[in-house]
C-alpha cells in the first residue's frame, strides 16, 4: 500500500465502509472511523490497534463533525484522505416521498458530505495534500425508475466533486467520485434503505422495481472487499481519476447514457444553436 497515511472514513459500521477500515488496519494504517452508532462500529471492527479511532458523529451536525476532524488531528496529527462513504437509498416517485423524507435524505447523503469536507478542508489546505473521494452511485449518473431523489443526492456529490477538484486543484489536493454499481452490502437492507412511507396505488411500475432490487440483496454481482481495494489503491496514483465506475454494470449503464446523451444533443442541434445572437 506504500506509505503510511492517516484515513477519515464516514459510514464505517458496515457495507463498502467496513470493508475499507478493516483492509485499511490490516496494512497498518491509521484510521479514524465515523458512525451515528460507535458501540456498533466498535464491535464491527473488532480491533484493539491503536491506529483504529472509533467516533460517534452526526454528519448533519456541523459541530459533531468539526469536533471528530479535530479529534483525529489531535490524535494522529494530521489527515492523508477523506472517504465520504455515509449515505442511504431512498425509493419512491417524488410524489410519494414527502418533504422530510426528501430533506432527510439529503442531509446525510449531500450535506453531511459537505459538512466533512468543509471542516476537513482546512487541515488538507495546510499541508497541501490530500485526497478526498466521495462515495456516489451510479443512479447518480443513470437514475432508475423509482429512485428520483437517490439518484439525485449522488448526482449532487458527483457535480460537487467535479469542480471541489478544480477548486482545490491548486493546494495539492486531489478528488475522487466513485460511482459504484450493486455491491453486495447491506445497501438493500432496512438499515441502509427507505422506502416511501405513504406509498400511492398508481405507481405500479416503481413498486415492481423496488421488489426486483430487493430480491437481488445478497446476489449483485460487485464483491465489496474488491471495491475497497480498488479505492484504497487510488491514493498511491499520481494522477487518480475525477470520475471512477466500479463494476461491470456501472460501465454498461454509464456507458449507454453518454452514448444516448450525445445522440440527443445531435439530434437537437438545429434548435440548440438556434437562440445565439
Amino acid at each position: 500500500m506504500g506509505l503510511k497515511k492517516v484515513w477519515f472514513v464516514t459510514g464505517a459500521s458496515k457495507g463498502l465502509g467496513l470493508s475499507l477500515v478493516n483492509q485499511l488496519l490490516k496494512a497498518g494504517q491509521s484510521v479514524a472511523a465515523t458512525s451515528r452508532n460507535v458501540d456498533e462500529l466498535v464491535a464491527a471492527v473488532a480491533s484493539q490497534s491503536e491506529k483504529f479511532l472509533p467516533l460517534a458523529v452526526n454528519l448533519g451536525d456541523e459541530q459533531s463533525v468539526a469536533t471528530a476532524i479535530d479529534a483525529t488531528v489531535a490524535r494522529f496529527g494530521r489527515i492523508d484522505v477523506v472517504i465520504n462513504n455515509a449515505g442511504y437509498g431512498i425509493g419512491g416517485s417524488i410524489e410519494e416521498l414527502t418533504d422530510t423524507e426528501t430533506r432527510n435524505s439529503f442531509d446525510i447523503n449531500v450535506f453531511g458530505t459537505l459538512n466533512v469536507i468543509r471542516k476537513a478542508s482546512p487541515q488538507l489546505r495546510a499541508q497541501r495534500s490530500g485526497h478526498i473521494i466521495n462515495i456516489a452511485s451510479i443512479a447518480g449518473i443513470v437514475g432508475a425508475t423509482g429512485w428520483a431523489i437517490y439518484a439525485a443526492t449522488k448526482a449532487a456529490v458527483i457535480a460537487m466533486s467535479e469542480v471541489l477538484a478544480e477548486d482545490l486543484k491548486a493546494f495539492g489536493i486531489k478528488v475522487t467520485a466513485v460511482a459504484p454499481g450493486a455491491f453486495r452490502t447491506s445497501f438493500l437492507t432496512e438499515e441502509s434503505l427507505v422506502l416511501a412511507s405513504n406509498p400511492i396505488a398508481d405507481y405500479e411500475d416503481v413498486r415492481a422495481v423496488h421488489e426486483r432490487y430487493l430480491k437481488m440483496n445478497g446476489a449483485q454481482a460487485g464483491d465489496p472487499e474488491k471495491a475497497a481495494a480498488a479505492m484504497i489503491s487510488l491514493v498511491s496514483m499520481p494522477n487518480p481519476p475525477i470520475h471512477l465506475l466500479l463494476g461491470k454494470d456501472a460501465l454498461q449503464r454509464a456507458t449507454t447514457k453518454t452514448e444516448a446523451l450525445t445522440k440527443e444533443f445531435q439530434d437537437w442541434k438545429a434548435i440548440t444553436i438556434s437562440t445565439d445572437f
